[in-house]
């Protein structure tokens, strides 16, 4: 267990949200409600789209499941971080470096801020080709301006993380209701939507179908997610007993679950979309996110689908950069207990995502943005051992989660998901520099 010398993770905003003692359910849901949602929004950053709108165009609703599937090994893997930082008071990165020796520490530290760098990546893109679809930004410029979002965390992050939480949940709230709205325009077959949610053999024996699976699953569990939540919990302010803690694991996980759930709708609106409007026509091999913002208006009838897509797209960008930002200085704090002033932390993180985007674009212009996408994906699926392995370990270790360790079934169900994504990112690697 930690130590009351240990400093907590997120000092500045640790145990700040008030939990009521000896209220009833929901008044102690609202009070937990939040970090789920700011999990949740990895779940839908747009480094997640191309996958989706490829999976839709190409076969229908035949991926559905997969987002399905995807959605419950986050949904598990979630609740275990949530599990490690309430019952151990350490995040998953303060956890690593009580564990492992320092080279070891500092290598995972490393393969974290790759990770997190690349994932920045993919936000300032979508950021990017949002606002050039929106208001005919050149995506040069695009780029530049979204590192002016810095000033817009520690603006949030100076009023109160509640302040962070609300716009997070906000944003959400904009981009499920854009795609509900396409949804509606878009008709789809509701009677294939519910058949799409059922696992079918051709998954398997299609290698194309099988190819954009893998994808949709490599690219589910974000790594940095599981540092960023296993923190965050570590904001409520709940009793420091077995029964406090026992609480707060119970409704942390329905919070993060909830949220997960939203990121699945949001998730599955993408490919229902895509299939209802591209598949069976000519456009079935759409995937890249501009071409799907051309071709979505005249496909429906109506411009206000392709605005409702892009502002939903400007959204899911946005929304990721917040919770990079606080990613970025968790596992910095974690892993090396180097703390960095936040505008700082920021701007060096962005400067890092903007210089291989400006020089791409700069080089091989807007078309050059595609295979950066895939490039950011592929640096995020070889991190991602890094980040579960440990996590699934800590979690089933008595000395560090006391009578909290995880039950026997949720060990065994950790493990196998552990090992499909491991294998899954490892054959989609594969197949990506075989040149399949």
């Amino acid at each position: 267990m930690s130590s009351p010398t240990k400093t907590p993770s997120l000092p500045e905003v640790f145990n700040s949200v008030t939990v009521p003692h000896g209220a009833g359910f929901w008044k102690k849901m609202l009070a937990f409600a939040g970090p789920g949602y700011l999990v949740a929004v990895g779940y839908m950053d747009p480094g997640n789209w191309a996958t989706d709108l490829a999976g839709g165009a190409r076969y229908g609703y035949t991926l559905l499941s997969v987002i399905m599937i995807s959605n419950f090994m986050a949904i598990l893997l979630q609740a275990l971080a949530a599990r490690l930082g309430i019952a151990s008071g350490r995040d998953l990165a303060q956890a690593c470096r009580d564990t492992y020796s320092r080279p070891v520490t500092i290598a995972l530290w490393i393969l974290c801020e790759i990770a997190i760098a690349a994932c920045d990546l993919a936000e300032v893109i979508g950021a990017a080709i949002a606002l050039n679809l929106l208001f005919g930004v050149p995506m040069m410029y695009g780029v530049i301006l979204t590192s002016a979002d810095v000033l817009v965390v520690l603006y949030l992050q100076n009023h109160g993380f509640r302040y962070v939480e609300v716009i997070v949940i906000a944003l959400i709230i904009a981009i499920a209701g854009s795609f509900a709205i396409n949804l509606y325009l878009a008709k789809p077959d509701l009677a294939a939507v519910a058949a799409g949610f059922v696992p079918q053999a051709q998954i398997l024996s299609n290698p194309e179908m099988l190819y954009i699976a893998i994808g949709i699953l490599g690219a589910t569990v974000m790594p940095h997610n599981l540092y960023l939540h296993s923190s965050i919990v570590q904001t409520r302010k709940y009793r420091d007993t077995d029964e406090g803690k026992a609480e707060a694991i119970r409704f942390s996980t329905i919070d993060s679950t909830v949220a997960l759930m939203s990121a699945l709708f949001i998730n599955a609106a993408i490919l229902i979309m895509s299939a209802a409007v591209f598949h069976g026509t000519p456009n079935e091999g759409v995937s890249e996110i501009g071409d799907a913002y051309k071709l979505l208006a005249p496909a429906i009838g109506t411009t206000m689908a392709s605005t409702l897509f892009a502002v939903a797209l400007l959204c899911a960008g946005q929304n990721a950069t917040l919770t990079g930002t606080l990613a970025g200085q968790i596992v910095m704090e974690g892993f090396i207990n180097l703390r960095m002033r936040p505008w700082l932390r920021r701007l060096t993180t962005r400067l890092i995502a903007i210089v291989p985007a400006v020089a791409v674009i700069g080089i091989y212009g807007e078309s050059g943005t595609g295979p950066l996408l895939i490039l950011s994906q592929v640096i995020l699926s070889l991190q991602l051992p890094f980040a579960v392995f440990p996590l699934v370990m800590f979690t089933s270790d008595r000395a560090k989660m006391g009578r909290f360790v995880s039950p026997f079934w949720m060990r065994a169900l950790a493990w196998v998901v552990s090992i499909i994504i491991a294998v899954l990112n490892a054959w989609m690697l594969y197949q990506l520099f075989a040149g399949i």
